[in-house]
């Protein structure tokens, strides 16, 4: 992978922003430049670019290009603040370098000059907030490598082997109270080389089949159930937190846990992720979330998302791999994908398509984790 870097110089003034407005208008688009992004943006950049691309636009400013009825096409990030990808280290932070990045085209539109415009205004805008240098991070595609080189005259400043900023696998627990299907996702790509060392599988479930998978593949599988019975909610609690404990995680995955951690739990893992079936907002304060066809539905939150989503006649549904807080899925997201419900169709058929972009959202998730540490 490559750092790349972009000499500012006058070959992005202002009248080359005008020069490529006027291109993209006479083709019959608009174009708009905001610090962040709406949300019907953010969500069509999750749904056509994988899931994880969003949070970084909405930490950023971005150039977008929408057909008349509103529909995006295409979006450069520029000046995102806060990222705390590895990569971005070291160049990235000497004075005048500022970031560009993400950029995206959706694919219909990728043969015309949409994309060489956003990217020629987006370091325009660079320049004209005072940097003096714009950095590309993680290139890797060597067709990728060649456009930017051809387009921008950017050169490689940085060469990195991603899996060097994992040394060592971190010792992680899943924690399941259902079928498994995310974890036996985890499972698969851990196998696959993803960097994690699978400590234990714990369900409060007896006959849930994640165990089964668990023990399939090797990994140690721990049940830890409540027994109303014996046990109040706080003792239950209390050896939950000791049990997990016992195998020193550094990293607590929550794949279908269905039971309320307590405070004392959070605080003791304060790297938790869980995987949640709803399209939440990257804003954790609000109650509703927009949608990549300019819609708007409730961030369906809860132990009955799909259900619930259903239940309110929702055209879309979604799956949200957030940050665990004392507050119900309302954790900073790691990474999203949006899901739109076919005509007719079941609640128990959407759910079954939903488990596909859970596992792609839950490794995407991860490795952004594993990254940022």
């Amino acid at each position: 992978m490559h750092n790349l870097l972009v000499e500012l110089d006058e070959r992005y003034d202002p009248q080359r922003v005008a020069l490529e407005k006027r291109r993209i208008e006479s083709a019959g688009f608009d174009i708009a430049i905001h610090n962040g992004a709406s949300d019907r943006v953010l969500a069509w950049i999750d749904d056509t670019f994988g899931g994880v691309w969003s949070s970084e636009a909405y930490a950023g400013a971005n150039v977008v290009v929408s057909r008349a009825n509103g529909a995006p096409v295409a979006f450069a990030t520029f000046d995102a603040r806060g990222l705390q990808f590895a990569w971005l280290r070291g160049v990235a932070r000497e004075e005048g370098v500022g970031l560009f990045g993400p950029f995206g085209v959706e694919p219909s539109s990728r043969r015309g000059s949409i994309g060489r415009a956003v990217l020629a205004i987006a370091l325009c805008e660079l320049r004209a907030r005072g940097y003096r240098r714009a950095l590309i991070g993680a290139v890797g595609a060597p067709e990728l490598l060649a456009y930017y080189a051809r387009e921008t005259g950017a050169s490689i400043v940085e060469t990195f082997e991603i899996a060097s900023f994992v040394p060592r696998a971190p010792r992680t627990v899943l924690l399941a109270s259902g079928s498994g299907t995310n974890a036996q996702a985890v499972i698969d790509r851990v196998r696959a080389g993803l960097p994690l060392d699978l400590r234990a599988v714990v369900s409060n479930k007896a006959n849930a089949k994640v165990l089964d998978r668990a023990r399939a593949a090797n990994v140690h599988a721990e049940i830890v159930a409540w027994d109303r019975a014996l046990q109040s909610r706080a003792e239950y609690d209390a050896t939950l937190l000791e049990r997990v404990a016992s195998y020193e995680p550094e990293l607590v995955l929550l794949l279908g846990w269905m039971h309320l951690l307590d405070g004392r739990f959070v605080d003791a893992f304060p790297e938790l992720l869980n995987v949640h079936p709803a399209f939440l907002p990257l804003d954790s304060s609000r109650d509703r979330v927009g949608m990549p066809d300019g819609s708007e539905i409730p961030a369906f939150r809860g132990a009955h998302a799909v259900r619930d989503a259903f239940a309110a006649g929702s055209r879309w549904i979604g799956a949200t791999v957030h940050g665990v807080t004392l507050e119900t899925d309302r954790g900073p997201v790691y990474a999203r994908k949006p899901l739109q419900v076919r005509a007719g169709e079941s609640e128990a058929e959407a759910h079954e398509r939903l488990h596909i972009y859970e596992h792609q959202i839950v490794e995407a998730a991860i490795k952004r984790w594993l990254y940022e540490r």
